[in-house]
């Protein structure tokens, strides 16, 4: 545990939801209606996880006729019954926020996912009220790895990038939070399991759950 961290920034897909599974499932239905069956690792390639960088990298992938816009709103159209209405937290997520607030901690998000999506998902679980600002990868920001939403969400909070933790599941959103000069713990997610030793050497702190971060806390 840190001290001086005044501000704590979550990651959404695979941090706070549990929602990896359906992106993955979208990815096979999105090229399945244009007639292109995949082939190996769809990402094995791709260095960020910018919503906006990956409309383009399916663009020239797949030499699609869409624009990155039309690929984005098809996406985020799908995207959003699941994310009003049935998408869950990870267990003890918000107790977790709930310390955190009680405790006088500033709470972010930064996520590479669209705007609408993250404030519906958090909306529905009673979350959203927890968060003062919310930094998504469509408001023309550089995507994770890159520093960019994490050192945006910091700015919006007005504290300094080495007063924040970062929380996050996924390799390069660690190297996101690094990049920034943030702290940052990661938390296990089933399909993050392939980078978990990268993630550990990298992360400040490794949680299996939310119940074993809180201990951390909680015991300073």
């Amino acid at each position: 545990m840190f001290n001086n961290i005044k501000a704590v920034i979550f990651d959404l897909d695979g941090t706070l939801i549990n929602s990896m599974y359906i992106w993955e499932e979208m990815d096979v239905r999105f090229l399945k209606k244009r007639g292109i069956t995949l082939t190996g690792e769809l990402f094995d390639d791709l260095q960020t996880n910018s919503f906006v960088d990956m409309a383009i990298y399916f663009k020239n992938r797949f030499t699609l006729k869409e624009s990155i816009e039309e690929i984005i709103n098809e996406w985020v159209t799908e995207a959003r019954h699941l994310y009003a209405n049935e998408l869950r937290l990870k267990p003890d997520s918000k107790e977790f926020l709930k310390f955190l607030k009680e405790n006088k901690y500033r709470i972010a998000l930064g996520t590479s996912n669209e705007l609408s999506l993250a404030q519906s998902v958090l909306k529905n679980n009673d979350v959203l009220d927890y968060f003062e600002t919310i930094v998504t990868g469509c408001s023309g920001l550089k995507g994770k790895p890159a520093p960019d939403i994490f050192l945006q969400a910091a700015k919006n909070l007005n504290v300094s990038p080495a007063d924040c933790l970062v929380i996050e599941d996924t390799f390069v959103g660690v190297l996101a939070a690094k990049n920034a000069g943030m702290k940052v713990y990661a938390v296990a997610d089933d399909f993050s399991k392939h980078d978990i030793e990268k993630i550990k050497e990298k992360a400040d702190g490794f949680f299996n759950n939310y119940a074993e971060m809180l201990m951390a806390f909680d015991t300073v």
